[in-house]
């Protein structure tokens, strides 16, 4: 993926350099829809069970999911623009290190609100950006599997298993390059970085087992923009 926007993003350097579009300038309005994919860099801490003797299996796993991503950016200069992400729900699978059995399953929505720089503001043809700003994560439908009901109650004897995460508050960082495809539309690849740390608690009849996962996903974007 990484190789591929840098392919792309090349190329429309050089496609950009001859194009005709319009420049982005103050009080524009960019929106980018696309296909957005959460792609985890998880870091999870060790579960212990609190089972005789005690079991510790090293963390989870957390798969890759796409949805349809939505932008939006103001530009209150011709170079600097306020960027508002959102997308429908990712929902991720996990899987349990060490049983290697499917987990569950949790749903996120991550708004971010970012402050874009355009070196090539109230030029014509290619613009390409970078962003800083804050995520916050919204987790929600977290679920546990059959597999591991089935294991917790095989090891703790527990009847029961229910799963929650804290939402996440961090800072993020993005870049992205938008490539004229005409005067107000363009071919949109964007890259963001966000920092999501989050809690587990499984909960059982028979105690609570809490961990630190560390999500901070990459998040790939390819789609169109639109500038009003």
């Amino acid at each position: 993926m990484r190789k591929l926007l840098t392919l792309a993003a090349a190329a429309g350097f050089a496609a950009g350099l001859s194009a005709g579009a319009s420049a982005y300038e103050q009080g524009d309005i960019i929106l980018r829809l696309g296909a957005a994919t959460v792609a985890p860099n998880e870091d999870s801490d060790n579960i212990g069970l609190p089972s005789e003797p005690p079991i510790t299996l090293p963390g989870i796993g957390i798969d890759n999911d796409t949805q349809l991503g939505i932008t939006a950016t103001w530009m209150f200069s011709d170079r600097f623009g306020v960027e508002l992400l959102a997308a429908t729900p990712f929902e991720h699978d996990f899987t349990v290190k060490g049983l290697g059995i499917d987990g569950g399953s949790l749903t996120h929505l991550p708004p971010t609100l970012s402050l874009q720089w355009y070196p090539r503001g109230g030029q014509s043809g290619w613009q390409p950006y970078v962003g800083i700003g804050v995520n916050y994560t919204y987790i929600y439908d977290e679920e546990v599997s059959g597999e591991l009901k089935t294991a917790l109650s095989a090891v703790l004897g527990a009847s029961r298993a229910d799963l929650s995460l804290d939402n996440s508050f961090g800072p993020a960082a993005q870049v992205g390059v938008d490539i004229p495809l005409g005067d107000n539309l363009g071919l949109n690849l964007g890259v963001w970085y966000l920092d999501i740390d989050t809690t587990a608690t499984i909960s059982t009849d028979v105690g609570r087992v809490k961990f630190d996962v560390d999500v901070d996903p990459w998040v790939y974007n390819v789609g169109l923009a639109w500038r009003f």
